[in-house]
């Protein structure tokens, strides 16, 4: 992981909260995603930070890559929540759809998915782009 954000600094997951207080716990292992979308907003974090070692552990083992190979010329920038299907407490599985935006090579872009995830022994882990 990259020391590029410190604990006092806005969380990229656009939530409004500090790192610390937010992804940070997360990544560090502190504590596990409550929701879908705290799960999704957390890796964006984590793709935004550097933390290819959580992204992996949040990826569910039957799509999971070996391995992630992250632009390093991509950088992410913010994160638009843009609607949720189940993925509480009360629920196993959920979708969440996002728009995620980057600069590359000085230009912007983003991207759009629409994520499902699945809750397995009580964390919730991403499963794969809904088709």
């Amino acid at each position: 992981m990259t020391d590029d954000i410190a604990a006092g600094c806005r969380c990229p997951c656009g939530s409004g909260e500090t790192y610390g207080t937010c992804c940070g716990p997360l990544h560090a292992g502190e504590r596990t995603a409550a929701t879908a979308e705290q799960l999704m907003r957390s890796r964006f974090s984590a793709f935004a930070v550097g933390d290819t070692a959580y992204l992996l552990a949040t990826w569910h083992p039957s799509t999971r890559p070996k391995n992630l190979d992250p632009d390093p010329g991509q950088r992410w920038t913010r994160l638009d929540v843009l609607a949720t299907t189940g993925g509480s407490p009360f629920h196993d599985s959920g979708t969440v759809e996002f728009r995620a935006h980057y600069r590359r090579e000085g230009r912007p872009g983003s991207m759009h998915e629409l994520s499902t995830f699945t809750r397995e022994d009580g964390e919730w882990l991403y499963l794969r782009a809904a088709q």
